[in-house]
C-alpha cells in the first residue's frame, strides 16, 4: 500500500483537520491584529488594517501549510510554491476585503462589530474555501499529480 495503510478518506480528513488547525492559528493572528490596528493606529482605515492583518496571517498560513498540512504533496520549487501561495492569498484577501468593503461602504454597516462579521467571518470563511482547493490542487501538488491532470486534459 503506497498510502502507508491510511485510507483515502482518512487522508482527506486528516488534511482537512490540519488545514483547519493552521487556519485557526492564522485566523487568530488575522482577527487580533485587525482589531488592534482598527481600534488604534488605523481606526479610520479598516481596509488598510485588514490588508496588514491578512499579510501577517498569510505568513503564518504558508509556514503551517508547507510544513504541516501539505508536506507530503509538495512538488514545486520553494520559489514557485511561494509565488502560487501568494497569488492564491491575494485572491483570498480580495474575497475578504470585498465582503468588508460591501458591508462597510455599500451597505453602511460601519461599526467594528459589523466590520468583524463581514471581514472576519463571512470574508474569511469564503476565502478559506477558495484557499483550500487552490492549495490542494494548484499550490501543493506533486509532479505526478500535475502530469496525471495534464494527461486527463489531453485525453478529454
Amino acid at each position: 500500500m503506497a498510502n502507508h495503510g491510511i485510507s483515502p478518506v482518512r487522508k482527506v480528513l486528516r488534511r482537512l483537520g490540519s488545514f483547519s488547525l493552521v487556519g485557526a492559528v492564522a485566523f487568530v493572528v488575522d482577527v487580533s491584529l485587525f482589531n488592534v490596528l482598527a481600534s488604534t493606529v488605523l481606526d479610520d482605515s479598516p481596509i488598510t488594517a485588514k490588508v496588514i492583518s491578512v499579510a501577517a496571517a498569510t505568513t503564518v498560513s504558508w509556514v503551517g501549510s508547507r510544513y504541516l498540512t501539505f508536506r507530503s504533496t509538495r512538488g514545486r520549487s520553494v520559489r514557485s510554491e511561494t509565488l502560487l501561495f501568494a497569488l492564491t492569498n491575494v485572491v483570498g484577501l480580495l474575497i475578504a476585503t470585498g465582503c468588508l468593503f460591501v458591508s462597510h461602504y455599500v451597505l453602511g454597516f460601519t461599526s467594528q462589530f459589523a466590520d468583524n462579521i463581514s471581514g472576519n467571518v463571512i470574508g474569511v470563511l469564503a476565502g478559506n474555501v477558495f484557499r483550500y482547493f487552490a492549495y490542494r490542487y494548484v499550490v501543493f501538488t506533486t509532479e505526478e499529480e500535475r502530469a496525471a491532470r495534464s494527461a486527463l486534459k489531453e485525453n478529454a
